[in-house]
């Protein structure tokens, strides 16, 4: 199962004797649906795997990090963090719409097809939750 997921052998039989291992210290507590948790933990640490797989080719190419002008890196980081509290504070379905429509950079019709809603809805939760962000971000121009 590890191994349709991250494609490499090696790295599979890996993170299959991390999960077992891990299960093993739990044994007492996970005995009883032992293959169900040695199953998720072992998907979980094949996902972790992949995630830090794609973040270091992230880095890897983009050798700048992306900022607002005239900010330095440690502001960057600061408004970067700001951001994300923010986002977690909107509702489940206006962060899911922000998400994808600016960050992943995706158009109206394909956030409305991945979300299963219309695009009327798109539009309706993509206003409120930029709405929303400029309050908790603390934008000028909305006051």
């Amino acid at each position: 199962m590890v191994y349709r997921l991250v494609h490499d052998r090696s790295i599979a039989e890996d993170l299959a004797q991390e999960a077992l291992a891990r299960v093993y210290v739990r044994w007492t507590r996970v005995a009883p649906c032992s293959e169900a948790f040695t199953v998720r933990v072992a998907s979980n640490l094949a996902l972790s795997h992949l995630r830090t797989v794609q973040r270091r080719r992230r880095i890897a190419v983009t050798d700048t990090p992306v900022r607002a002008p005239g900010l330095t890196l440690d502001q960057a980081a600061h408004q970067r963090l700001d951001l994300e509290r923010a986002l977690r504070r909107l509702p489940r379905r206006q962060r899911e719409v922000v998400n994808l429509r600016y960050l992943a950079d995706l158009p109206q019709d394909a956030v409305a097809s991945a979300l299963g809603l219309t695009t009327g809805s798109v539009s309706r939760h993509t206003a409120r939750g930029l709405a929303a962000l400029r309050i908790h971000m603390g934008d000028p121009t909305d006051a």
